[in-house]
């Protein structure tokens, strides 16, 4: 169990979204070296994907403030949910402790909006 918030009631209430100002752009790449700089990096039979800040980048990170648990059920549907119905795409990677959606930089103000 990681601790952290599992109702999605009391979760949806207190998500605190946080647009940061930062780019961001998703990377292949077949070097098992970490970028210093990554947010994340994704292991899979392909090769290794890596998230990066990148002043070029095409995506945008939401992160939600609310600490929920990795058991807790609904909150990505939600989320996505929130954003399909506006058309925006959604990428969602899931902490320990927060959950981050990219989203297209030039629709950032607009997927917070939906979130807030």
């Amino acid at each position: 169990m990681s601790g952290g918030e599992r109702d999605l009631t009391r979760l949806l209430t207190e998500l605190q979204p946080e647009l940061h100002a930062a780019r961001y752009r998703f990377t292949a790449t077949t070097e098992p070296v970490l970028e210093r700089d990554a947010f994340a990096l994704v292991r899979e039979e392909e090769g290794l994907t890596l998230i990066i800040p990148d002043s070029a980048g095409e995506w945008a990170r939401i992160s939600i403030g609310a600490h929920s648990s990795l058991e807790a059920v609904g909150l990505t549907a939600e989320l996505s949910a929130r954003l399909a119905i506006a058309g925006i795409s959604a990428n969602i990677v899931a902490g320990q402790y927060h959950d981050h959606l990219f989203v297209p930089w030039d629709r950032r103000e607009e997927a917070l909006a939906l979130l807030a």
